[in-house]
């Protein structure tokens, strides 16, 4: 039986295959970037929790991060669309579908990035807070 962390992380990125970008999880980045973009989720942090004790509960506010990369020659309207969508599909259910209590996403930085004998990518990391209590610790 997975842990609610790994259960949250699924759930994640299971909302993040619906869109048009491709979603891998944990994954080097590619040779080739997909037309319509590229989103990999990595695991993150989930830092040192707060406790309850009656009942025993450990609160997280795990930090996931989320690389956005688009390739091509209107690259900046592919990002915006991407981190857009990106946005709108966390806002659509903040709670992953009452796994988390709350998911959060920062504002992404941007980086334009040199590729010799190709067009350049454009990326950036977009980190998603994910809180949620769970009884076990390596959960």
């Amino acid at each position: 039986m997975p842990t609610p962390r790994e259960t949250i992380l699924a759930a994640l990125h299971a909302r993040l295959s619906a869109l048009a970008a491709s979603a891998l999880r944990g994954e080097v980045l590619p040779e080739r970037v997909p037309s319509e973009g590229l989103l990999i989720l990595r695991d993150g942090e989930p830092g040192d929790p707060d406790v309850t004790l009656s009942p025993l509960a450990y609160h997280y506010q795990h930090r996931a991060e989320i690389e956005a990369v688009v390739q091509g020659d209107d690259r900046d309207e592919l990002f915006d669309n991407l981190c857009a969508s990106v946005g709108a599909t966390l806002a659509a259910d903040r709670t992953l579908g009452g796994l988390c209590d709350w998911v959060e996403a920062e504002a992404p930085r941007s980086v334009d990035l040199p590729v010799e004998g190709a067009a350049s990518l454009k990326a950036a990391v977009i980190r998603v807070s994910l809180f949620y209590a769970t009884s076990d610790p390596l959960g």
